[in-house]
Formats: C-alpha cells, sequence, structure tokens
C-alpha cells in the first residue's frame, strides 16, 4: 500500500470523490505543512497554522496509478484558483500535491505541464510531504456520514 497526500479545497468533498476509486483502501481528512503540531480545524480556519485542509488517501498501487489519482484530483477541484476553492476562501483551501518521493513529484509536474499546455493557468503547488494531521472525528467521511453530495467539488474532465 502507498499513501498520498493532496489539499484541493474542503477536505470533504475530496474525500468523497477518492472513496469511490477502485483501488483507494482509505481515506483520511486532516491538516498538512503547517507549522503547529496537531491542529485543531478552528485554528486551521484562523489562517494562523499556515496548514491546509488536506486528504491522506492509501491505495494499493497493482490496482491504481499515482499518476490516475493525480489526474482524478485535478477534475474533483479546479487547480487555477489560488488559495480558494468556489465560496470556500482562504490559505487552508489552495491546491496542494504533497510528494514523497522524486518519481511522485516528477509525475506531479508533468499533470500540470499537461494542463498549462491545455491553457489552464494551474496555481498548484507541488511540495515535498510534511506531517499529515487526521482531522477531528466529525470531519471523517463527512459526505457519507451526513448522506450528501460534495457541494463544493464537481468533476470536469480536463485529461
Amino acid at each position: 500500500m502507498k499513501k498520498v497526500i493532496l489539499a484541493g479545497g474542503c477536505f470533504w468533498g475530496v474525500e468523497a470523490y477518492f472513496k469511490q476509486i477502485k483501488g483507494v483502501i482509505d481515506t483520511s481528512c486532516g491538516y498538512a505543512n503547517g507549522n503547529k503540531e496537531n491542529p485543531t480545524y478552528q485554528e486551521v480556519k484562523s489562517h494562523t497554522t499556515g496548514h491546509a485542509e488536506t486528504v491522506e488517501i492509501t491505495y494499493n498501487p497493482e490496482v491504481v496509478s499515482y499518476e490516475t489519482l493525480l489526474k482524478l484530483f485535478m477534475e474533483i477541484h479546479d487547480p487555477t484558483q489560488l488559495d480558494r476553492q468556489g465560496v470556500d476562501v482562504g490559505p487552508q483551501y489552495r491546491s496542494e500535491i504533497f510528494y514523497q518521493t522524486p518519481d511522485e513529484k516528477e509525475c506531479a509536474e508533468k499533470i500540470i505541464a499537461i494542463l498549462k499546455g491545455k491553457g489552464y493557468d494551474v496555481v498548484t503547488k507541488v511540495t515535498p510531504a510534511s506531517k499529515f494531521w487526521e482531522a477531528e472525528d466529525y470531519h471523517q467521511n463527512y459526505c457519507e456520514v451526513h448522506n450528501i453530495e460534495p457541494e463544493c467539488h464537481m468533476r470536469v474532465k480536463r485529461f
């Protein structure tokens, strides 16, 4: 099993999409790339921690590739919006891919280059993976628990 950490706006919607993918074993909403250990949701949304809302995705690379996951990621959020996704505004809603290996970094940069070649002004950051802090329990599986569709994410075919 492998893990990838992605930030693409509200973590509820990102998680809901990835939970549907064959080969995804587990998802967890949380926070990454900030300057405070074990932040709370209130702290992250106050813009004082530097963290992004993220989803840690555990997947089986024999079933679904890292590249496939990144392409889906770039289709379920708007990678051209800086520090926001739709009505969700703030640096915690930024678009960011956290890589763990040079190959993952290269793949992320390749995906972004493809989109830029298609005319998209991509602002997605590609950053070394940092400590992932799991969010509070009430954020986990939010769309599933509340039987709602992700309101802040919609899939747009880009590949």
